[in-house]
């Protein structure tokens, strides 16, 4: 199974109910073609209610811990209630490109 397919599957499974998107923006990092290193979360799930941001996180990363120590790099989450969805108009801040390593250079 990919690395995309772990991280929904479980992540649906344990937020059921929620809106899930999982994004791979391994392309937009210093890393081979075909990479799954890099990933964008956008979880909406009432199970958030009354959470800080920080045990958010700590339940994303918990359920993907096997995924942090197999080879993704970077998980950029955007976990909120329904609330919070609707109050945000629905949008996901878009991710900067990332100018590390060869990056840098092709810019220069």
């Amino acid at each position: 199974m990919r690395i995309q397919q772990s991280i929904e599957q479980k992540l649906g499974e344990r937020f059921e109910g929620g809106h899930l998107t999982v994004e791979n923006e391994s392309h937009m990092h210093s890393v081979p073609p075909n990479s799954e290193t890099h990933f964008k979360v956008t979880l909406i799930s009432s199970q958030f209610e009354g959470q800080s941001k920080v045990r958010r996180h700590q339940a994303i990363y918990q359920v993907l811990a096997e995924e942090m120590q197999g080879g993704v790099h970077a998980l950029a989450l955007h976990l909120y209630t329904p609330a919070e969805w609707q109050a945000s108009g629905g949008q996901v801040p878009a991710s900067p490109n990332c100018m590390g390593g060869s990056k840098r250079e092709q810019a220069s």
